[in-house]
């Protein structure tokens, strides 16, 4: 980014921890993507996460409605960040437009300490023994989070999207319209579109075990599970809404596909959700399909953020590597 914006950007948190009361510090900018997400330090010494949140993305609603799903796994005994109130008690602050910077909202949450499980596009550094274990464990806190959700009762004006058939391949995907998306020449663009249409019939067909449908993670990739000596912890519920558990298994695999110790690593995962959670082989039978409608879905994500370094590129990329998938798997 440029240095006037990451000025604005700074000078925006800072201003924005004036309704925690703790403005007089340097914020640490950690990850810009999405959010912008800072490191903070909270009155009481503890560190925190400032999330200033990407303008027009999710409504205020959706955003409230994070804090809330959060703070009920928190309630339910899942390692995941816990939303912290401002000051006036409020969750969620918009803050206006500010030069160079939109309107938007910010909230703070708690820091949650451990390590990422991975990178994406590297191999992953645990040996095969703690790969089953982390996986293991894994598994299990996924199965629990996903039965956590099935026992709250979301408060009124709850809301966030639906990873569901029109949400994943309708006329509107949530992440963009992967088949004739900028950057596709015709002949990957033709074959996205009947895999399209193949999965469609498919998802609705599927038998009803695999249909296990509720409040999921939906974006459990590496990054997003941090590693310690007490297990996992789940973090970036930015993408949270309701969906197919299978899409969460899915998406906890999906990047790990390459790594020599898949099998101990799909088997593990498989075994901890179990351990928590019923998954009968008959509703397993249906995670090829998620592999691939997961895949698909990265296609779109980066064909509607250009202004990211290789976007058009990836594009074409993760469009090869989705058909290469789909074959593989015996969708084409």
């Amino acid at each position: 980014m440029s240095k006037p914006f990451r000025h604005a950007l700074d000078n925006r948190a800072r201003q924005a921890l004036v309704h925690w009361g703790v403005a007089d510090q340097q914020p640490e900018l950690l990850k810009y993507r999405e959010n912008a997400v800072f490191r903070v330090r909270l009155a009481d010494g503890r560190p925190a996460a400032l999330r200033l949140h990407r303008a027009g993305y999710h409504s205020e609603t959706a955003l409230r409605s994070e804090l809330q799903w959060m703070a009920a796994l928190g309630d339910g005994g899942l390692a995941v960040p816990r939303p912290i109130a401002a000051a006036d008690g409020r969750l969620l602050v918009a803050l206006p437009d500010a030069g160079e910077l939109a309107a938007q909202h910010v909230d703070v949450i708690g820091w949650v300490d451990g390590e990422p499980l991975g990178e994406s596009g590297k191999r992953l550094s645990h040996s095969p023994g703690r790969l089953v274990e982390i996986f293991s464990s894994l598994g299990a806190s996924m199965a629990e989070m996903h039965n956590l959700a099935d026992r709250w009762t979301p408060p009124d004006g709850f809301w966030r999207a639906a990873w569901n058939g029109d949400g994943l391949i309708g006329e509107r995907p949530i992440w963009g319209r992967f088949w004739d998306c900028e950057g596709l020449s015709a002949a990957p663009a033709s074959a996205l579109s009947n895999l399209r249409l193949d999965l469609r019939q498919r998802l609705a067909v599927m038998p009803t075990p695999a249909r296990d449908f509720g409040l999921i993670h939906a974006d459990l990739v590496r990054e997003n599970v941090l590693v310690d000596a007490t297990g996992v912890k789940f973090i970036d519920f930015d993408d949270a809404g309701y969906g197919y558990r299978l899409f969460d298994l899915a998406t906890a695999l999906l990047k790990n596909r390459r790594e020599p110790a898949y099998e101990m690593i799909e088997a593990a995962l498989i075994a901890g959700y179990r351990s928590s959670r019923s998954l009968t082989e008959e509703a397993l039978a249906g995670l090829p399909l998620f592999l691939v409608l997961r895949s698909l879905t990265y296609i779109g994500w980066f064909a509607a953020r250009p202004e990211l370094p290789g976007a058009r590129e990836r594009v074409r990329r993760y469009a090869d590597e989705t058909l290469a998938l789909a074959e593989e798997l015996g969708f084409r």
